[in-house]
């Protein structure tokens, strides 16, 4: 099936979320949403976006987009803060419960993050939040980073295309999961290990070279995979461009 999935860029307008020196949680979340949801429509993907400028919106009226959307998805992009400057550094996604495929793709999305080097903090259920109670289908909540880490700023900024790709990635690696009879999505698999941290050394090798790779996991064992694509030839030019870098390949739909 074709999916439709709602990305909402946490606060905006006279709401600027957290802020830190100058910087605005409103910018990054608005940023970052958008560079996602170019790449998930390159791969098909129907987006709808809660906002694309700089206006407010109640969590409500974001929840509502969303259900008059008839959304498959509704994930929401911020960034944390604490009370302290660097107190606390990483990443977290947060559900309304953890339970379904939401709680899949949270962590897949957490994983992903978690190789372009932030700590990963876990998925978290937070039954009270608006934009999570409020909407009628899968819905998430990814605090990128805090913004009151300079740590965390600088991964933001220094590797901003390779986190947007992740998540994207990470959500249609998802997608392809738990439905692959249409469309089918074709991923390139480098390699398959029992020990995660075997996985890790090559999914990391793969980023720092400007791969889009991320991590499955499956029954116990550790996938690393690069990219989800619905042409099957755009997978085979991938394929053919890791096999000249000297790696292992075959494509796959799992």
């Amino acid at each position: 099936m074709a999916y439709k999935i709602v990305l909402d860029a946490g606060h905006g307008g006279e709401d600027p979320g957290a802020v830190y020196q100058g910087r605005q949680e409103k910018d990054d979340t608005l940023r970052l949403v958008l560079a996602i949801g170019e790449i998930l429509k390159s791969q098909g993907v129907d987006v709808v976006y809660t906002r694309t400028t700089d206006v407010y919106q109640t969590p409500f009226q974001k929840a509502q987009i969303a259900n008059r959307a008839l959304a498959d998805y509704f994930i929401s992009i911020h960034r944390n803060s604490s009370p302290m400057p660097n107190q606390y550094e990483g990443v977290e996604t947060l559900v309304y419960d953890k339970s379904g495929i939401k709680l899949e793709m949270a962590e897949n999305i957490n994983g992903a993050l978690e190789n372009l080097g932030f700590k990963n903090l876990g998925v978290k259920a937070r039954p009270g939040l608006v934009v999570l109670r409020r909407t009628r289908m899968p819905a998430l909540l990814v605090e990128v980073g805090f913004i009151n880490s300079d740590s965390d700023n600088v991964l933001f900024d220094q590797r901003f295309n390779e986190i947007a790709e992740a998540i994207a990635y990470a959500i249609l690696g998802t997608l392809s999961e738990e439905d692959v009879e249409e469309p089918i999505l074709y991923r390139v698999q480098t390699g398959l290990f029992r020990n995660r941290e075997y996985a890790e050394r090559l999914n990391y090798e793969l980023i720092d070279k400007g791969y889009p790779s991320y991590i499955l996991e499956d029954d116990g064992m550790y996938k690393v995979q690069v990219g989800a694509f619905q042409q099957l030839g755009n997978a085979v030019t991938m394929e053919q461009k890791l096999r000249r870098d000297g790696y292992q390949t075959w494509i796959t739909t799992r």
